[in-house]
């Protein structure tokens, strides 16, 4: 039987903390996602949705962004516990009406966590919060569409509106969205890759001249070294241990680099296999090289010089299609040696010995396929650019792009991020909107927009006055969190279009609007029929999502409804056919097809059981849309991130009962951690040194150039096997710590992963 929604709110009340764990998913993993799956849906809905997960003619699930094997190679069961959770989730039976918020003032719901108003359930009617008052109403459609309007059309310029999206968002609903947007005339289109994988992309489509990895799932299994940094597939990409497993049945070596241990890449027990269920399953990583955050770029850099000073370079792919290596040779001088002065930066920065990193030099090079694969750990940083463009290099010199096995590999967080960007969600305009343009009879801006960093900024400073958010959870998701909360709450109008209760609403503007959406898992019929969408994964691979359930309620529309709407009601003189793009969704796929790279034939090609995969230049034929032609060798600073004495670098992430923003219990089972969320791990000689001791509250304070006092309340201290001189703490609950304007030079992603910060008596 489904539960109902919880009334207490918890808190860390329960909180008790164990030892880590020393493998991930086998029984355990099952048997927590049919838990999950039962409490929010039941026994047969979940039997019944849980099946049509990631299949051909199913839906995609909308956790993470991990690719599909072939149809013919797909599992009965093709989504791991985490994506279990999120589609339990989506699907559950629980409902947000407009009674619950007849109940719930919006100032208690502001007190409440996170975790407590995501199980609440799905809303069931468009609400507005009118100004001055408390409480969200009911709204009809009609009114809820020409509120916005009005406000649209009242603005002095389109860039006082600010129109965020979220990676849940289909590449259907994403490309209407930005040409709503660019209709109205601005391109302030900010999104939850400014905050991720944007470092990724600025840093790709620099060298190779594409800001998208360069692997497919095929080259993941035939890879003889997959280098895993700064990722932890175990929670953010579970399914991800299946390729890795398979890579290591062939023969691959894995080298895990992180600050800490994580239980995913040290054994995986395949639930898929009668061996993962029961047995000891899978060793993964071969090699853990505990490295202090921040020093990836460093050892990258260690790693190039070494394979130099062996003359294991590719001298034909790098006389053949690289330019700048003679620069970046001679910035490898400070390495050259054991004894070369670069070398104390370099141990300093990683906190490696030498021996390591020669060790795993000789692995780059002797391994004839190798794969370099990473997440956030590496983005959300100062030199996070850089830090890439180091792997880059790497790479570069061992001649490891457009060949079998081998590339980079950006792994992307949400199911449709990566197309998102590919539909033209980004403050930058594209380079097929010109046509576009032409295409339907409409002016495109062609100025720069707002980022989410600036956007942030623009809604503090008042410059913008609507911020509308197609999916996610902004408040939470952002950093700074006292000022990103003020920043939304003096809007004068904040819309948010969401499937569930969360953060954001909680923190309203003047006027405040909640339109509530049909989910991935959800049917979606309109005159001409059933809809179906499509999505983009972390492989650059387009197929298609069909919900079977039926609404969770009657009064809900679909994204592409909802957007196609807003632009009739603010935009009635455009030449665009919104409405004929609202009732087939297939007149929307047949526009992209015209304009954007890669989508002839859009329609005929993603009815494949396996849709079809964009191309990629860099991988399928060696040519790199740079301004030579040719992949570039970089040359950055070796930098080595001052910490003070007495204070810690602080990472923040997920935990394991979590996907992104979204918090599916207070339990992170593989680091020990039970019943709470409020912890912080450090490592136990620097609780001793620094006069704690395991099981101390403490409050985190984050330092910063502004000398802005940002203050974490009542942590937990956890004694923990972290790299020594860091710490780690879950966000969204560690955001408040991170400035809003510390970011990544060159693509101004919030510094998550660097934050000083001290530790002071609760």
């Amino acid at each position: 039987m489904a539960r109902s929604a919880p009334r207490d709110d918890a808190g860390d009340r329960g909180l008790t903390v164990g030892e880590p764990a020393t493998s991930a998913a086998g029984l355990p993993g099952v048997t927590h996602a049919l838990r999950a799956g039962v409490a929010q849906m039941g026994v047969r809905r979940t039997a019944l949705t849980l099946a049509r997960v990631n299949q051909p003619g199913g839906f995609d699930c909308p956790g993470c962004a991990w690719p599909e094997p072939a149809a013919t190679h797909r599992a009965h069961a093709e989504f791991c516990e985490n994506g279990a959770k999120a589609v339990a989730e989506e699907a559950t039976l629980r409902r947000v009406t407009p009674e619950f918020f007849s109940a719930h003032p919006i100032s208690e719901l502001a007190t409440r966590s996170d975790h407590w108003l995501g199980q609440q359930g799905r809303l069931t009617h468009p609400v507005v919060r009118r100004p001055g008052a408390d409480h969200y109403t009911p709204i009809d459609w009609d009114e809820a569409f020409r509120l916005v309007a009005d406000q649209l059309q009242a603005l002095d310029t389109p860039d006082r509106a600010a129109f965020y999206t979220s990676g849940r968002t289909s590449n259907e609903a994403a490309f209407l969205y930005q040409l709503f947007a660019r209709s109205l005339g601005t391109n302030n289109l900010p999104d939850c890759s400014n905050m991720c994988h944007e470092s990724s992309g600025v840093a790709l489509l620099g060298t190779i001249g594409i800001g998208k990895g360069s692997v497919t799932l095929d080259d993941l299994h035939r890879a003889k070294l997959i280098v895993v940094v700064g990722q932890n597939p175990g929670t953010n990409h579970p399914r991800m241990l299946s390729a890795l497993e398979k890579a290591k049945r062939d023969g691959a070596t894995i080298v895990a680099v992180n600050p800490l241990p994580e239980a995913g890449l040290m054994r995986f027990r395949n639930p898929q296999r009668p061996g993962g269920l029961v047995g000891a399953g899978t060793p993964l990583a071969d090699h853990f090289l505990q490295i202090r955050i921040g020093g990836d770029l460093a050892l990258f850099r260690a790693i190039g010089a070494l394979l130099v000073a062996a003359d294991a370079v590719d001298t034909d792919f790098v006389d053949t299609h690289t330019t700048g290596y003679a620069e970046y040779r001679a910035s490898l001088d400070g390495l050259a040696g054991p004894d070369g002065p670069d070398w104390a930066a370099v141990t300093a920065a990683t906190g490696l010995d030498r021996a390591q990193i020669v060790e795993v030099a000789k692995l780059f090079a002797d391994s004839e396929a190798t794969i370099v694969c990473w997440a956030m750990g590496l983005t959300q940083r100062q030199d996070s650019v850089d830090a890439i463009r180091e792997i880059v290099n790497v790479q570069l010199l061992r001649g490891m792009i457009g060949k079998p096995g081998a590339g980079l590999c950006p792994v992307r967080g949400h199911s449709n991020v990566q197309g998102d960007r590919t539909m033209g969600i980004w403050h930058e305009p594209p380079a097929w909107l010109p046509a576009l343009g032409r295409q339907l009879g409409v002016p495109m801006p062609t100025g720069t927009g707002l980022d989410t960093v600036g956007a942030i900024r623009a809604m503090r400073d008042g410059d913008v006055r609507v911020f509308v958010a197609l999916g996610g959870n902004f408040a939470a998701a952002s950093p700074d969190t006292a000022v990103t909360e003020a920043a939304l709450r003096s809007c004068a109008l904040t819309v948010h279009v969401s499937t569930k209760l969360n953060r954001s609403h909680a923190v309203p503007g003047q006027t405040s609007l909640i339109l509530p959406c049909l989910g991935r898992t959800e049917r979606d019929r309109r005159a001409g029929g059933d809809q179906f969408v499509t999505v983009e994964d972390s492989m650059s691979a387009v197929h298609t999502s069909r919900g079977r359930l039926a609404p969770a309620s009657e009064h809900l529309l679909s994204e592409v409804a909802i957007v196609a709407r807003l632009a009739r009601a603010t935009l009635p003189d455009s030449p665009v056919p919104w409405e004929a793009y609202q009732a087939d969704y297939a007149m929307i796929r047949a526009t992209i097809a015209e304009v954007v790279p890669g989508f002839a034939d859009f329609e005929r090609r993603v009815a494949e059981p396996d849709g079809f995969v964009l191309p990629h230049p860099p991988r399928d034929r060696r040519s790199f849309a740079t301004a030579s032609g040719k992949a570039a060798f970089t040359v950055s600073p070796l930098t080595v991130i001052d910490v003070p004495a007495g204070r810690l670098l602080l990472q923040t992430m997920r935990s394991h009962d979590q996907y992104n923003t979204t918090i599916y219990g207070l339990d992170d089972r593989y680091r020990g951690i039970r019943g709470g969320r409020r912890v912080v791990f450090v490592h136990p000689d620097d609780l001793a040194a620094l006069g704690f001791a395991d099981g101390d509250l403490v409050d985190l304070v984050s330092e910063w150039s502004d000398q802005v006092e940002r203050r974490a309340s009542g942590f937990r201290a956890v004694s923990y096997p972290t790299a020594r001189g860091c710490a780690a703490a879950y966000f969204p609950e560690a955001n408040v710590l991170v400035p809003l304007d510390s970011t990544a030079a060159g693509s101004n992603t919030p510094t998550s992963k660097q934050i000083v910060i001290r530790l002071e008596p609760a």
